[in-house]
């Protein structure tokens, strides 16, 4: 039986390689997974801290039509999950039909979300800060990665991830998300009421600064009730940003393996389940 595809997309200010664990692990459970960058991501982190201007004014069409091309690539549509901007990412991907299934793990905000708390704000402050930052690429200092990612976890491991996985990113995403309601043809716009599309699953870590458990919340209220798709909500309790890359990253895991064993997929191997 062919394994079922599966696509990692990272957020902003985080390095694609830092899905690793999750592609030995999945692979583990027969899935065939990659986890490509961003346009204008280099192939390491070091490779992207150096030349950040690659990413200068990448902004959310962009990126979901890099994967959309990526995706037309495969031989069967995968399944896509994604993390904060990727989160968001997966879902524009999934409701215009270029996946089966998709995961959206702390996903930045759609179109039609209308409350901005505090905590999300000063997340991203360092590039909302300054208008100039929309067409440049903005880096997180170890201090501001540990608001925006690791509050809830040991400042130690925090400034080790900032180490190892913190990348600049493009300010572009965060100016055209923050707009999005003011936006008529907004990028963040996801058809919420699309027929017949894929199962998604949306999660939260309920101590989550950069997008908070109530974002995640008013995302599934904008789903609504439709009997025709599965549309279901999960949370992660004392779980902050970073809990797709910090030592609690198997919960998670092992809870979206899980996930997509109960949705039966077509061409999804029936014995794939998390240990």
């Amino acid at each position: 039986m062919s394994k079922t595809p599966v696509v990692f997309i990272h957020g902003l200010w985080i390095h694609a390689s830092a899905w690793q664990p999750w592609i030995d692990l999945f692979a583990e459970h027969g899935y065939d997974a990659v986890a490509p960058g961003w346009p204008g991501d280099s192939d390491t982190v070091d490779a992207t801290r150096e030349d950040p201007d690659r990413l200068d004014d990448v902004g959310i069409e962009q990126i979901c039509r890099h994967y959309a091309e990526i995706i037309d690539t495969l031989d069967t549509k995968p399944i896509v999950i994604g993390h904060s901007f990727g989160g968001l990412i997966a879902q524009e991907l999934l409701a215009n039909g270029f996946a089966v299934a998709g995961v959206a793990i702390d996903p930045a905000p759609i179109k039609g979300v209308k409350i901005l708390p505090f905590s999300q704000l000063r997340s991203g402050f360092p590039a909302l800060g300054n208008p100039k930052n929309k067409h440049r690429t903005v880096a997180l200092t170890a201090k501001q990665f540990r608001y925006a990612f690791g509050n809830a976890i040991s400042e130690e491991e925090s400034d080790a991830l900032h180490a190892a996985w913190a990348i600049p990113g493009p300010g572009r995403p965060l100016f055209e998300d923050a707009a999005a309601n003011f936006s008529r043809n907004s990028p963040a716009t996801v058809d919420t009421h699309t027929a017949g599309r894929g199962p998604l699953l949306l999660t939260s870590g309920t101590e989550d600064h950069t997008v908070p458990e109530s974002v995640t919340r008013a995302v599934v209220r904008l789903y609504g009730d439709n009997p025709d798709v599965v549309t279901e909500y999960r949370e992660f309790e004392g779980r902050g940003h970073s809990l797709t890359i910090d030592s609690g990253w198997r919960t998670v895991a092992d809870a979206t393996l899980d996930w997509l064993a109960a949705q039966r997929l077509e061409g999804a191997d029936d014995q794939v389940t998390a240990q």
